[in-house]
């Protein structure tokens, strides 16, 4: 039986409704009602959630485009119905050929433009290897089921939202001068109206290929051909030698714990799993404060100010480096850098020599599935910027990614989400880059099970850390914590980032107090959290408030 519950808030102005979803049986949330409803449709079938998450993956790239993709790569964390836990690294890799040579001008200065709008930029996309990856060891329906609702949406069409005609709208300017972009993104030109059915044909041709020939299908034979065409076009270095190496990697989850809840989330390449534990093990020092207590914000600060420091130094590919894991997860270490930290004053980190505002993508996207059986996926997959590299490629129909932007070109230089890093994550040939995303299932000790993560670049982090305090310390429903005014800091820029509704004037004034420097409102949203609790025989499944979207439960 599905029970619907909305409740009224106020936490973000552009929009005033939260809605929680009760089912039974099983849930998703994601960013895309329709392929939320996709998800849900495999469960009723009676596929697991495995099943499930692997179909909402691939009509995500059909729904959501911005984000959900088989051009780009991500992560995946499971936690299964007898308790085993896995997580899966479909993170892209840099192309054999690629040197930071490549992104650097005769007088050895960084071109940005080449990292995120030119084929250079463009990883060997892992999303494809991943979600099949997924379906061979654990699924349990036939992949052609899987992957038919996404070919039919994209061969059919869907009317389209006010949000995606909005998003595609915005994109022209940048698309205009690639045919293949303009084609698919907008109405001959112009920009397509509500409720415009919307078809994707080359799209559901190289979907047809994956259901058909599996990795094969795309990254041998006539996709491979057209991706590699369009990188050469636009002076790439990837090669089919590239695309066939590509292989997604099982690996140990990150395990950690906060006040008896444990917590499971994702290991290098991704930064996600490390720092939440690293921080969650600092703050279990003090007995928590209410939420939004100048105490409890001020700690929160220098913990993320001390972890983000440890990430642009420590963390890297781990295949490429020898990194610091068993000391980095330790609550020594944990206890040792806490310590460093002052109740009465801020501590103030190194100013950022271009002085840049972290700028959010909201464009990765996330996505939790829960089955009744007990089996859990926490999905987050990215294409790094809105419409990644902004180039379709030509007759297939998805986006290049631009994710080489994750590597350090020079060690010292900011990325465009401000983040620093070393030789650690220094642009070489094979290796994945550094990521925040942070797929996440914390089980608690009464029995509860959360699946969550969010989009966000580096405020992904900060975004899934605070739902888990707004939950364990702070006794929110799930509900609450999700809806909840969020802020961040990430060590460099000496900044600290709140949203609209969490930009008290009374804390703000406590903050700058103690030596809190660079105190912004943001007027866009941090994070976009698509959650999942099961408690006491029902699922909750949560959508963000900030955005549009709605779970499907069952």
């Amino acid at each position: 039986m599905l029970r619907i519950v909305v409740i009224a808030v106020c936490l973000v102005s552009n929009f005033a409704l939260a809605a929680e979803y009760i089912g039974s049986k099983g849930a998703v949330a994601s960013r895309s009602t329709i392929a939320s409803e996709v998800g849900r449709d495999i469960l009723k079938m009676g596929g697991n959630a495995i099943d499930a998450a692997v179909a909402t993956g691939f009509a995500l790239a059909v729904t959501y485009p911005s984000a959900g993709n088989i051009g780009g790569g991500g992560f995946a964390v499971l936690r299964l119905e007898d308790g085993s836990t896995y997580s899966l690294d479909f993170r892209e890799t840099a192309p054999l050929a690629l040197k930071p040579d490549h992104f650097l001008d005769e007088s050895g200065e960084v071109v940005s433009e080449r990292l995120t709008l030119h084929p250079l930029g463009c990883g060997v996309p892992g999303s494809v290897s991943g979600l099949l990856a997924l379906h061979d060891r654990f699924g349990s329906l036939p992949l052609k089921d899987l992957i038919t609702p996404a070919i039919e949406l994209a061969k059919k069409g869907f009317p389209l939202s006010a949000a995606l005609v909005e998003s595609f709208k915005k994109q022209m300017k940048y698309m205009k001068s690639y045919p293949a972009s303009s084609a698919v993104f907008s109405n001959q030109g112009e920009p397509f109206e509500v409720q415009h059915v919307w078809t994707q044909p080359d799209l559901a041709k190289t979907l047809k290929r994956i259901q058909k020939k599996g990795v094969d299908g795309f990254y041998r034979g006539k996709t491979a051909d057209l991706l590699i065409a369009e990188i050469d076009a636009g002076g790439g270095v990837m090669t089919r030698g590239d695309l066939v190496a590509y292989q997604s990697k099982w690996r140990e989850p990150i395990i950690g714990s906060y006040r008896n809840y444990q917590i499971i989330s994702m290991p290098p390449p991704s930064s996600g799993g490390v720092l939440l534990v690293h921080i969650l093990q600092m703050l279990e020092q003090v007995v928590p404060k209410p939420w939004r207590d100048v105490d409890t914000v001020h700690l929160l600060i220098e913990a993320e100010r001390l972890a983000y420091a440890d990430r642009s130094v420590h963390l890297g590919d781990p295949d490429s480096n020898d990194l610091p894991m068993e000391e980095l997860l330790s609550a020594g270490y944990a206890k040792k850098r806490f310590n460093k930290i002052l109740m009465n004053r801020a501590n103030v980190s190194d100013q950022l020599g271009a002085g840049r505002f972290p700028e959010e993508s909201p464009e990765t996207t996330h996505y939790s599935v829960m089955d009744a059986q007990g089996n859990s996926v926490s999905v987050t997959t990215t294409l790094n910027w809105a419409y990644g590299n902004k180039r379709v490629v030509n007759g297939a129909g998805f986006l290049l990614n631009n994710e080489v932007d994750d590597f350090a070109v020079q060690a010292g230089v900011p990325n465009s989400y401000g983040l620093l890093g070393n030789e650690k994550n220094l642009v070489r040939g094979g290796r994945r880059m550094l990521s925040s995303m942070s797929p996440t299932i914390i089980v608690g000790p009464e029995g509860s099970i959360t699946v969550l993560g969010s989009p966000g670049g580096s405020t992904i982090i900060t975004t899934v850390l605070q739902v888990i305090l707004n939950l364990v310390d702070h006794e929110m429903t799930l509900n609450l914590a999700v809806q909840a005014p969020r802020f961040h800091h990430q060590w460099k820029p000496d900044r600290v980032f709140f949203e609209p509704l969490g930009y008290f004037p009374s804390l703000v004034q406590e903050l700058e107090q103690r030596g809190h420097r660079g105190l912004v409102k943001r007027e866009r949203p941090i994070g976009d959290v698509n959650a999942i609790q099961f408690r006491n025989g029902h699922f909750s499944a949560v959508t963000d408030p900030r955005f549009d979207a709605l779970p499907a439960v069952y």
